[in-house]
């Protein structure tokens, strides 16, 4: 899809820190882009600023884990902009523990935002795009589900289900003008790391130092426009790792154990447990329900936004 001007997109997670340049780096490229997220503070600066730079847009507070919440955003993208050409599936929430001392309703939790509502998003958005002839998913993974870090299983099982959905779409649609990209960072500078780092003082790595998430905004992007299968996002080159550990998994698995991923997440759980129970870090997704409520606004800025 090498033109994005006028393209129609529906965003989730668009609150979170990666969220946010993800919305600046489609709207700064002329995407109308809904912007769908289960905290709507800040959600309508976001919109305004999208339809500043002559695009138009709208918002809606949602809580991707109801269905019934799902549908009302793809019906509320498609009400206020037109078809979703664009679905960009970035909401997310994490972790940090043994598995064992998570609850069900925790596994359960990250499951339904990782993994199963982007599945049921691209399954209302595929229908449409499949008749039209255009339509591109791009799914936000992580390297956690390619490396298997500890204290990770739920976080890493679904960012591997991800990348896994990503590639059967793209097999399923090939040449039919629908495609799907994964994009696939490291650690972020926003979003869950930051939320991390701020809470439990614990940095990344050096080898795996966090990466700006313009960087991952632009990648959202070039995926797209080039249909690549998937785009690494990290400071350093990470792809000999994830050779290694596929040719010769034990071989990779002491890799990843020397370049400290492991040792990073169990000092986040020793700090965590020092600290007492808190949020769980999240990109687009907090544990609280909401009813939705959908605020779109005109390309013109005049007035108040209307309520579809």
């Amino acid at each position: 899809m090498n033109v994005l001007r006028g393209r129609n997109a529906l965003l989730t997670g668009a609150n979170g820190g990666l969220g946010a340049f993800i919305a600046d780096a489609l709207s700064a490229a002329g995407v109308n882009v809904f912007l769908v997220d289960v905290n709507d503070a800040g959600l309508a600066s976001r919109t305004a600023e999208a339809v500043a730079r002559g695009v138009r847009a709208g918002f809606l507070a949602a809580d991707l884990r109801d269905p019934l919440a799902r549908e009302q955003a793809v019906a509320a993208a498609r009400r206020n902009l037109g078809p979703v050409d664009l679905l960009i599936n970035n909401a997310g929430v994490e972790y940090s523990a043994r598995y064992d001392e998570l609850s069900p309703d925790q596994i359960e939790e990250v499951i339904a935002v990782n993994l199963r509502a982007p599945m049921l998003l691209a399954r209302l958005v595929l229908p449409e795009m499949r008749r039209r002839g255009t339509g591109h998913i791009v799914n936000l993974s992580s390297l956690a589900g390619e490396s298997g870090p500890a204290f990770q299983e739920s976080y890493a099982a679904t960012k591997a289900g991800l990348t896994a959905f990503t590639f059967s779409l793209r097999a399923t649609f090939r040449g039919t003008g629908v495609s799907a990209s994964v994009v696939t960072p490291g650690f972020v500078d926003t979003g869950i790391y930051a939320r991390l780092k701020s809470r439990t003082g614990v940095a990344a790595p050096p080898l795996l130092a966090p990466v700006p998430p313009a960087r991952v905004a632009a990648a959202v992007l070039r995926a797209i426009r080039e249909d690549r299968p998937e785009i690494i996002v990290s400071r350093y080159p990470v792809r000999p790792v994830m050779m290694a550990l596929a040719l010769w998994p034990r071989l990779g698995l002491w890799l990843i154990t020397r370049l400290g991923t492991h040792d990073f997440f169990r000092r986040v759980v020793d700090a965590e447990q020092r600290l007492g129970p808190g949020t769980p870090p999240s990109d687009g997704h907090v544990e609280e329900s909401r009813d939705p409520a959908i605020k779109p606004a005109s390309p013109s800025g005049s007035g108040p936004a209307r309520t579809a």
